[in-house]
């Protein structure tokens, strides 16, 4: 019985993620509704987990409950959770929305690497112990690629890490605290979406470093 009670939350993860945005905007099912042009229906569908719901759904959400388009991507399951280069699943999400995510890819690379070479200075360490937490604080998001930043500042504070893999895990760190962005953070609903794709290379190439040679 807790078995399938738990599969049935997983599935409906992304009810979840809409109620709690519907209720921190202090806003109705049936209002949103009528905000976003789709009928009730369809819309109590999706997040009682009964209908998958569509990429242009899922935009109209991530605009009008100022829900990162990825996080209902993630939550939506259409953004699996590997892919042999880190960011296919990205690509494959964001086709025909305007964003070239190889494009944004080959720019986030570039300020890796700067912020990497930024990371092994104590000035690069004192801003991600001082300011790390608390820009995750003020963002007040949730989702997979959250979840995985939280993952990486975690190793990244354990002392335990060989120096190489600290300073990597560092730039992403640094990117998510200082970073300019290649699209701005405020531009919803795809804001963030180069945080993650930071992230992702950069688990990527951790996978790489930790594979016996």
């Amino acid at each position: 019985m807790a078995f399938e009670e738990d599969e049935a939350q997983e599935r409906n993860r992304i009810g979840q993620l809409i109620k709690s945005a519907l209720t921190a905007k202090s806003m109705s099912m049936r209002k949103l509704c009528r905000v976003i042009g789709i009928d009730t229906a369809t819309v109590s569908r999706i997040v009682n987990g009964k209908q998958q719901p569509k990429l242009e759904h899922l935009k109209l959400f991530a605009q009008h409950l100022d829900i990162p388009l990825l996080d209902l991507l993630a939550t939506a399951g259409l953004e699996p959770l590997e892919q042999k280069d880190g960011i296919g699943e990205l690509r494959a999400a964001l086709q025909g929305i305007g964003i070239n995510v190889d494009d944004m890819a080959s720019q986030v690379r570039k300020e890796l690497h700067k912020y990497e070479a930024y990371a092994r200075t104590e000035e690069g360490k004192e801003i991600i112990e001082k300011s790390f937490l608390p820009k995750l604080e003020q963002l007040r998001s949730a989702g997979y690629y959250i979840e995985q930043l939280k993952d990486l500042y975690k190793e990244y504070s354990s002392g335990q890490l060989p120096e190489a893999e600290q300073h990597v895990i560092g730039s992403a760190l640094l990117y998510f605290v200082l970073s300019a962005d290649v699209i701005p953070d405020f531009s919803f609903p795809f804001g963030y979406i180069d945080d993650a794709i930071a992230v992702r290379i950069v688990i990527e190439r951790l996978a790489k470093m930790r594979r016996p040679s």
